[in-house]
């Protein structure tokens, strides 16, 4: 049965499921831990959907990165 109610990150990012499922099946390509650096990632994403830039998966590639260097 599926969970109902309000998806708490969406609600925080805007960030739909389909999207943070990229993001994290991203993340298991690079052998990185989702939960470790998810905020980075998705307060970066939330900006380029709020400029309304287009964001695929290269885009998000490169957000991890820049994500990883601020941690670093």
């Amino acid at each position: 049965m599926a969970k109902k109610g309000l998806d708490t990150t969406f609600l925080h990012y805007g960030i739909r499921k389909e999207d943070i499922s990229l993001i994290e099946a991203i993340c298991l390509d690079h052998k990185l831990e989702f939960d470790w650096i998810k905020e980075e990632i998705l307060k970066e994403f939330h900006e380029k959907k709020i400029r309304n830039q287009e964001v695929d998966g290269k885009t998000v590639e490169r957000i991890i990165e820049k994500a990883l260097q601020k941690i670093k």
